[in-house]
């Protein structure tokens, strides 16, 4: 358990939540998700000192829970918010006993290959924020040491960095969610690559298709991603629709306002990675259209050429089948020059009708 606690301005880290929350601030309590159990007695007791109320127990199974989509949900006391993040590449082999999402593989793309995502749950009271993260979540790290740092800074130093220091308990969350969705929007640029290699592929002249279970692996990653950002932004927007009418009690106008703009920044954020998302699934797609037009082309051209190269030989086999009767009598059979006569006829048949399926361009390649 972390417990940070934010006064006019000043932080400090505590061994245990305080008896009661400052009167110019709030609380911040990290617990990571394996140790829920053991700390929950602690943590209701801090919910109750702090907030004014304990955690419902539904809400504590959500919390507990690691395959838990994004969600909103909310008391009369506190907010409750689920979100999923994407999991880092250091955190994988400890999210499979986490219950974590199974991943997504598709062949050798490593951007697609693991797609996985652990929820981080918010309770968040008027002062007291309660965040319950994966082991090691690099959310909950990034801001602890962003926030340690401002701490260990003398009296005199850092007051810029004081001066935006979160103001609300949900001021705080919002910028947590803000961090996750960037990870989703910087994700989106190596999906691009990996379709960009897949379209070039094919794309190719001479290309005789591509991985298909790969391809197909690609595009449900893709749907998942878009899942998971529309229950993302479902969440979000719930949070919103519900604090944004007016500021709650005790709250100052500006930084209602403030926690206004900071929801439909991230709102817009997950909007971002939807579109582009849904951009690449439809490039996806036309690229396999285009691949197959392309292949039926193809085929079409090769078929055209053996059907004119076939027309050429018909007359042929027609002159060769009328001198090859069996009959007594028939014109040239017996002539010295009878061969050479036929075959300058067959030559100049199929040098004929050669020419004339090439101006109609029967024979031609196309460009």
């Amino acid at each position: 358990m972390q417990v940070v606690e934010f006064a006019g301005g000043n932080l400090r880290f505590l061994d245990r939540p305080p008896p009661r929350a400052p009167d110019a601030g709030f609380v911040w309590i990290a617990v990571e998700r394996p140790a829920l159990e053991r700390e929950l007695p602690l943590l209701q007791q801090a919910a109750q000192d702090l907030g004014g109320s304990t955690l419902l127990d539904l809400h504590l199974k959500d919390l507990g829970n690691a395959a838990h989509p994004s969600h909103y949900d909310y008391t009369s006391v506190y907010d409750l918010v689920i979100f999923r993040r994407l999991s880092t590449p250091s955190e994988l082999p400890s999210e499979a006993d986490d219950g974590g999402e199974p991943p997504v593989h598709a062949g050798s793309l490593p951007a697609f290959g693991r797609i996985r995502t652990q929820p981080v749950g918010f309770a968040a009271f008027d002062r007291l924020l309660i965040t319950v993260h994966t082991s090691g979540c690099v959310i909950a790290r990034t801001f602890t040491e962003r926030y340690a740092a401002e701490a260990r800074q003398p009296n005199g130093g850092g007051v810029a960095a004081r001066s935006r220091q979160p103001s609300n308990p949900d001021d705080l969350m919002l910028r947590m969610l803000n961090v996750m969705v960037d990870s989703y929007l910087e994700l989106r640029k190596h999906l691009a690559r990996e379709l960009e290699h897949w379209q070039r592929q094919l794309l190719m002249p001479r290309s005789r298709g591509a991985d298909w279970g790969a391809l197909m692996a690609a595009r449900q990653a893709l749907h998942t991603l878009e899942d998971l950002c529309e229950e993302q932004n479902d969440a979000v927007q719930e949070w919103l629709d519900t604090h944004q009418e007016e500021p709650p009690a005790g709250m100052r106008q500006a930084e209602h306002d403030n926690l206004v703009a900071r929801a439909r920044d991230v709102i817009e954020h997950i909007a971002r990675v939807v579109h582009h998302v849904r951009r690449m699934e439809h490039g996806a797609e036309t690229a396999v259209q285009i691949h197959f037009s392309a292949q039926g082309q193809r085929t079409n051209e090769t078929m055209r050429v053996l059907t004119a190269l076939t027309a050429v030989f018909l007359p042929l086999n027609l002159i060769t089948g009328f001198f090859g009767m069996n009959f007594e009598f028939l014109p040239l059979i017996h002539s010295v020059d009878a061969m050479w006569v036929v075959l300058a006829m067959m030559a100049l048949v199929a040098a004929v009708l050669l020419i004339l399926f090439w101006r109609k361009r029967y024979l031609a390649r196309s460009g």
